[in-house]
């Protein structure tokens, strides 16, 4: 590198293959370069996923803790590289990652783009120009004691469990708004039916009750399933065996990875096998797909209790949040609940590939992370703004067409189901089949046929009562 250099728009770099020339002022160098050039895949770099850039610098920043202590780093490199580090963790970096989030090479390209934008960030730092890797090299420094092997599996990890935790709260905001309209709802009473035919009645606040058991219930299963991905095998180097790894190296760097993160990071018993292995993707995948399954199905609830206002079901009313057709004046749509089931299509996809990709997985290494990665993050990230879109744009707002519920108990013959224990099996039979017959309501046929006093309806038709609210 000559002294024009620093004034030139590229600077050359060499690899493998040959040189190139790279824009001057880019942190990242030829490798990234050629990953640029060889993935034109999806149009999203991995600037797209900032939980995994996130993930990346924690690894290389516990790398060169360890590195250091164990006295494989010097001083000064080591202080360079750690504040590059901290400065791609605050995400000051995210513009320089590049390379295209669905790539060949098990991750190469990701580990080599972090590499050399933190290896160029750590040269500015001690005062050299970008490129000038006699100094600080991306390969011989800042992945010491390292393979793309055991630092993108590490990093998936990590990026994982960030994202998941924000879905995590995202789903508790959405218990407690269906908790809160449980609440407000509890004493109106509805017709509850079973393969869209009336059934018995209940508290629409019942109904609204069981959404939020199901939200929590699936928070619950998908802390567990976080739980699982904070094995590492950071140490394990190419296949697991932690060849150019020193002694003691896999249980610093964990702990190191450990301080930085703040999660109960823990390596693996068996290296090779973790190395290897993808199995708390597959598990965790599994568990999103329940979560999408079951927010979907509560969203066709939505879809059809709000269904009308008219010609529907009309018994609830979901905000207006836009106009709902451009040739049908004063239409409105049940936007909000249809975009979260399209969501819940996506994860339910994003399952599959995830599955075929695990199962491609060769001998020590499975060379497909990237799309499980890819995969994964669409399905926490998009989950987790769906559900928040749900709970701020939707549920919150959500309000009883109290009255209409009222008429269609009254009207409905699944109202003398309540009263079967008291008329016989036959007598209610027949009180329902007059009803259907005539379109008369079933307490009036009740009081006309003189089977039930009006004192006896009352009690045994109050809300409490149709609800089984004292159970």
């Amino acid at each position: 590198m000559t002294a024009d250099d620093s004034v030139r728009p590229f600077r050359s770099e060499h690899d493998l293959l040959g040189d190139r020339d790279v824009p001057a002022e880019a942190y990242w160098g030829v490798h990234t370069l050629r990953a640029i050039e060889n993935f034109p895949i999806t149009g999203h770099p991995l600037a797209s996923n900032p939980d995994l850039i996130r993930g990346l610098a924690a690894v290389k920043l516990a790398a060169a803790r360890t590195n250091r202590e164990l006295g494989l780093l010097d001083e000064g490199r080591s202080e360079a590289i750690e504040q590059a580090c901290a400065d791609v963790m605050a995400g000051k970096l995210n513009d320089q990652f590049q390379v295209d989030v669905i790539q060949g090479g098990a991750g190469t390209s990701s580990n080599m783009n972090a590499n050399e934008v933190i290896a160029n960030r750590a040269l500015e730092i001690l005062g050299h120009t970008k490129g000038d890797y006699s100094r600080l090299h991306p390969n011989d420094h800042v992945n010491l004691s390292q393979s793309t092997n055991d630092v993108y599996p590490t990093a998936v990890k990590l990026g994982t469990i960030f994202g998941i935790k924000r879905l995590l709260d995202a789903l508790t905001e959405l218990e407690d708004a269906f908790a809160a309209k449980a609440m407000e709802f509890r004493t109106v009473v509805k017709m509850g039916r079973t393969q869209l035919q009336d059934a018995v009645p209940m508290t629409l606040g019942q109904e609204f009750g069981t959404y939020a058991v199901t939200i929590g219930e699936d928070r619950q299963r998908l802390a567990e399933a976080e739980l699982l991905i904070h094995e590492i095998n950071l140490g394990a180097t190419a296949i697991g065996t932690g060849l150019n790894a020193p002694a003691g190296y896999a249980e610093a760097a964990c702990r190191h990875l450990a301080d930085i993160t703040g999660l109960p990071l823990v390596t693996a018993v068996d290296l090779i096998e973790a190395t290897q292995d993808v199995g708390a993707f597959v598990h965790l995948s599994g568990v999103l797909k329940r979560v999408a399954t079951k927010l979907s199905k509560i969203c066709n609830d939505l879809r059809l209790l709000s269904s009308g206002p008219r010609a529907g079901l009309g018994e609830i009313n979901l905000p207006a949040v836009q106009s709902g057709s451009s040739i049908m004046p004063g239409k409105i749509n049940p936007v909000i609940p249809e975009v979260v089931s399209q969501v819940a299509y996506e994860v339910i996809g994003n399952d599959v590939t995830i599955t075929m990709a695990a199962e491609a997985g060769q001998l020590q290494l499975n060379a497909f992370e990237p799309i499980i990665v890819h995969s994964l993050h669409k399905s926490i990230s998009h989950l987790e703004a769906a559900c928040r879109t749900l709970t701020a744009r939707c549920v919150r707002g959500i309000t009883a067409n109290t009255e209409r519920l009222r008429l269609t108990v009254e009207q409905s013959i699944g109202l003398v189901t309540a009263l079967n224990p008291h008329l016989g099996y036959a007598s209610a039979t027949a009180i329902a089949q007059k009803a259907l017959a005539t379109g008369r309501g079933v307490a009036e046929l009740v009081l006309e046929d003189g089977l039930l006093t009006a004192n006896q309806l009352e009690q045994l038709l109050s809300p409490e009562r149709l609800a089984n609210l004292s159970k």
